[in-house]
């Protein structure tokens, strides 16, 4: 990813088809040693293609994945059935955490007695 950022910020600087020695210019201004193996595959993935395209396409593909945070939703629309059983067992952790501060409290001396 460093290397596609470095690449992005070389086209952004004015380089229309940025070379190895750009980026690893970019790299190494920010102590990143770079490995020619990597950043000749970048290079080669990127050379010729316009990186607005690139983006658009990438934007495309990030916008058809589906994203975690549907079941929320899902059980809200299923009806407030399965809220229920949720709001008591929330209730049962509650009176189960008084009972056992009392428990501590009736021992007859506390942590920083």
């Amino acid at each position: 990813m460093r290397y596609v950022a470095a690449y992005l910020l070389a086209v952004l600087g004015g380089k229309t088809g940025p070379n190895q020695t750009d980026i690893e210019k970019i790299l190494s201004s920010v102590g990143i040693e770079a490995d020619a193996e990597k950043l000749k595959k970048v290079i080669s993935e990127l050379n010729g293609k316009s990186i607005d395209e690139l983006i658009a396409q990438g934007r495309e593909k990030l916008s058809s994945m589906p994203v975690g945070g549907g079941a929320a939703p899902a059980a809200a629309a299923a009806g407030g059935a399965a809220a229920a059983p949720a709001e008591e067992k929330k209730e049962d952790k509650k009176a189960a955490k008084e009972e056992s501060e009392s428990e501590d409290e009736d021992m007859g001396f506390g942590l920083f007695d």
